[in-house]
C-alpha cells in the first residue's frame, strides 16, 4: 500500500450542499477502488494563479489516503470527468 495525496479544486459557484456532495462523491471512488482515507484537509475558497473556465476563485481539498498502485489511476479517470470539479492532481507521497 503506497500513500497517496489527492489535491482537488471544486467551482466557488455551486452551494455548499453540492461542494459536499462532490466531496462525498471523490472519497466514494477512493474507497471503492481500495483506497482507505487518513485525511481530509479543507483549505476553504483561496484564489487561482489563473482563470479557469471563467472562475476567478475554488474551494480547495486534500485528501490523504492509503491504496494500491492501480487505484490513482482509476481515481483520476473518474475525477477526471466531474462536473464541478475544476483541477485535480494526485501524487505519491515518499516515505520520511
Amino acid at each position: 500500500m503506497n500513500k497517496y495525496e489527492l489535491a482537488v479544486v471544486v467551482s466557488a459557484k455551486i452551494e455548499d450542499e453540492e461542494r459536499a456532495a462532490v466531496v462525498d462523491k471523490v472519497k466514494a471512488y477512493i474507497e471503492r477502488f481500495g483506497g482507505q482515507i487518513s485525511n481530509v484537509d479543507e483549505w476553504g475558497k483561496k484564489r487561482l494563479a489563473y482563470e479557469i473556465q471563467k472562475m476567478h476563485e475554488g474551494f480547495y481539498y486534500f485528501i490523504q489516503f492509503e491504496a494500491e498502485a492501480t487505484a490513482p489511476a482509476e481515481i483520476e479517470s473518474r475525477v477526471r470527468i466531474m462536473d464541478n470539479v475544476i483541477r485535480f492532481l494526485c501524487i505519491r507521497q515518499d516515505e520520511a
